[in-house]
């Protein structure tokens, strides 16, 4: 063989190989992938109410954010919310810190200020989030359940909003926000409130009783959405929950005896038609 046979043979040889590792690391996933671009939160509903009170005028709001990535939290979000008067002068202004968005979900929210004078145009804003990626895929982040919810109407006008959160999760949740967002007969947001629950365990839900003072335009309820979340800006306390587990949905042993014997069944008809 001659050298310019062997320099020739290396060559083919090297440019073999590298084929074959470019081809093994396109099969095999160990390239970078390039994530898609995250998309921004949206603010879905807002409404807002304007009442009077002993110090000033009561301005209510209350809104739905959701995130449309479905392996990030939104964290550290922050609602800004402005209220003028009917000569467009800004009478009221708050920043309202709120609780982290979760993966593929929608964070409901409320929230109340004074003011010196009547608003008549209230805006809800809020600033981007910062993007935390999940630590478990979003099935993992199980709702809290609210049983036995009621809305009552007081004889001042306001509403009554009572129930229990129950916890899905080994771990004990410390502190949980309860969110009840009033609808018209159109499913139109109207009003809401919100309330603290703390210590809920798993098998031992927790009472909440919360109140909707005004709500907007003197519409009539005639639906309740009730929703538990974690409290904090940040996701870690529902990934704490996350990862120490769902218990399955019944623990309890039966507790009558079993049938002596089976029941039997009944045939069904054969279909003699031709």
């Amino acid at each position: 063989m001659t050298q310019r046979s062997r320099n020739s043979t290396a060559l083919g040889l090297a440019l073999g190989v590298a084929a074959s590792l470019a081809g093994l690391a396109g099969c095999g996933g160990e390239a970078p992938r390039r994530e898609r671009p995250l998309k921004p939160l949206v603010l879905k509903e807002q409404t807002s109410s304007v009442a009077q009170g002993t110090g000033g005028y009561v301005v209510t709001w209350a809104g739905v954010i959701s995130n449309p990535n479905r392996w990030h939290f939104g964290e550290n979000v922050a609602a800004t919310v402005v209220g003028k008067d009917a000569s467009g002068k800004e009478v009221v202004r708050m920043q309202q810190p709120l609780d982290a968005v979760p993966p593929w979900g929608a964070l409901k929210f409320t929230g109340q200020a004074t003011a010196a004078s009547a608003p008549v145009d209230v805006k809800v804003s809020f600033r981007p989030a910062h993007w935390r990626r999940a630590a478990r895929i979003p099935s993992a982040f199980v709702p809290f359940p609210v049983s036995g919810a009621n809305t009552e109407k007081l004889g001042n006008g306001t509403y009554l909003v009572t129930g229990a959160v129950g916890n899905p999760y080994a771990k004990a949740a410390t502190s949980l926000v309860v969110t009840a967002l009033l609808r018209d007969k159109d499913g139109r947001l109207i009003g809401g409130g919100s309330t603290y629950v703390d210590d809920v365990r798993a098998g031992s839900p927790r009472r909440f009783v919360l109140t909707v003072d005004s709500l907007s335009g003197g519409a009539q309820v005639a639906r309740t959405d009730i929703a538990a979340r974690t409290w904090g800006s940040s996701a870690r306390p529902y990934e704490e929950l996350a990862m120490s587990g769902a218990v399955p949905p019944s623990t309890v042993k039966p507790r009558t005896p079993p049938f002596a014997r089976d029941r039997g069944y009944q045939a069904m008809p054969v279909d003699s038609r031709p």
